[in-house]
């Protein structure tokens, strides 16, 4: 089919911002009392907000969650997002093919907070493809797995959910992006993750993000 707008997820679809975000969580959940190794914390948080897992880090730290520590999680990502992010391999080439597809109706839904979101497409010279059009789930009643993020994205488009491609990479992604209705494309570098994706209803994994162009074209 041919959509009418494609909405792009952020961290590990266009940026490869979660091995530097989790080290520096692992780092600052390890101080608090909670120690694990980079995979775990991976495998825990990716997809997720720190925010939302209040509950579990409070019970595993014997600590409260406080905002002063937020805060400073929040800047020392920063740090470590400014120093070293860097573009997911073929992610321009992906939104040049949507921009190009849609007549522009391309949007960012990120669960993250906005100045992270902004700050890093700014960082790899993407923001430009999305200027006006970046949705922080932070800003919405609830975050991924809710579909409220991709519908905000969609409604602000002028484009019902079912005539939208979501691109995403977590699970927690695919989930927001079927229960708004689009149809949902994950990119998954390691097949190791492909079962758990087509669980939560992707309707095509991919390898690359240099394959979008070619999906595009072919549906």
């Amino acid at each position: 089919m041919k959509f009418e707008a494609i909405l792009f997820d952020c961290d590990g679809v266009l940026v490869d911002s979660e091995p530097l975000t989790n080290q520096v969580l692992r780092e600052m959940l390890a101080e608090a009392g909670w120690s694990m190794t980079q995979a775990e914390c991976m495998a825990y948080f990716v997809g997720k907000t720190v925010r939302e897992e209040r509950a579990e880090i409070e019970a595993r730290t014997g600590q409260p969650l406080t905002q002063d520590w937020l805060n400073c999680f929040y800047q020392r990502r920063n740090q470590a997002l400014i120093a070293g992010l860097e573009v997911i391999p073929g992610a321009r080439a992906a939104v040049q093919a949507a921009h190009a597809a849609t007549q522009g109706r391309i949007a960012c839904a990120s669960g993250a907070d906005r100045f992270k979101v902004e700050m890093q497409l700014r960082k790899v010279d993407l923001l430009g493809f999305f200027e006006g059009r970046v949705f922080s789930g932070h800003e919405m009643p609830r975050s991924k797995p809710a579909p409220d993020v991709y519908l905000a994205a969609a409604g602000h488009l002028n484009v019902p959910g079912h005539q939208c491609l979501v691109i995403e990479d977590t699970s927690v992604g695919v989930t927001a992006g079927v229960a708004a209705g689009a149809t949902v494309w994950a990119y998954s570098p390691q097949a190791a993750g492909d079962a758990a994706l087509r669980l939560a209803g992707a309707n095509q994994v991919f390898r690359c993000m240099a394959d979008v162009p070619g999906l595009l074209a072919a549906g």
